[in-house]
């Protein structure tokens, strides 16, 4: 037997909704989850291959604060799709507000599912070379955000360092630094 959704009650509806689903499973049981629905992302790990950098947004999180844990992750930038954007527009398009770089090659590592079990959200993950002229604004987000950014250059072999010691622990920056690291292995020496 399949799943099914039999009944759905929006608890809310904002900035994204968060719904009640009644879902019939296995052998005609019926169970209630909950889904957080609020649209696709993109996310890019901006690196600097004549340097060996990579550039990462430092930001609080709710998540993390919620559970009395330090809050401010560093993370590839990401943001949510604006109605009619593509992905690639997207991740150029927050690399450039949060950490004012300019982005125009993309080379695209995965579409995922971030929490597929209560969530609708997938992300486009890319790569994205840059060099250090590319570096044209401030970054820090978008005035009345709140973002509270900090832009953080680190070099690719502490960043691999980080990944391996389990200190990054953003999962959509893991999976793009093991996947500049399957690709480019030699920018981390």
């Amino acid at each position: 037997m399949t799943w099914k959704i039999l009944d759905q009650t929006v608890v809310h509806d904002g900035w994204g909704r968060f719904l009640l689903l009644d879902v019939e499973v296995a052998e005609g049981v019926v169970v209630q989850r909950q889904l957080d629905d609020h649209g696709s992302a993109a996310c890019v790990l901006p690196y600097d291959a004549e340097r060996r950098t990579a550039l990462l947004a430092r930001l609080p999180r709710v998540g993390p604060l919620f559970l009395g844990l330090e809050p401010r992750l560093a993370e590839a930038t990401a943001g949510m799709f604006d109605p009619d954007e593509s992905g690639p527009d997207c991740a150029r398009r927050e690399a450039m507000e949060e950490l004012g770089v300019r982005l125009t090659a993309l080379e695209p590592v995965a579409c995922v599912w971030s929490a597929p079990g209560v969530s609708t959200e997938t992300i486009d993950l890319y790569l994205g070379a840059y060099h250090q002229s590319d570096r044209i604004a401030d970054g820090g987000g978008v005035d009345g955000e709140h973002e509270d950014i900090e832009i953080v250059e680190i070099g690719l072999a502490a960043l691999w360092d980080e990944a391996q010691s389990g200190a990054v622990t953003d999962m959509k920056t893991l999976l793009l630094v093991y996947a500049l690291h399957a690709r480019r292995p030699a920018l981390f020496s």
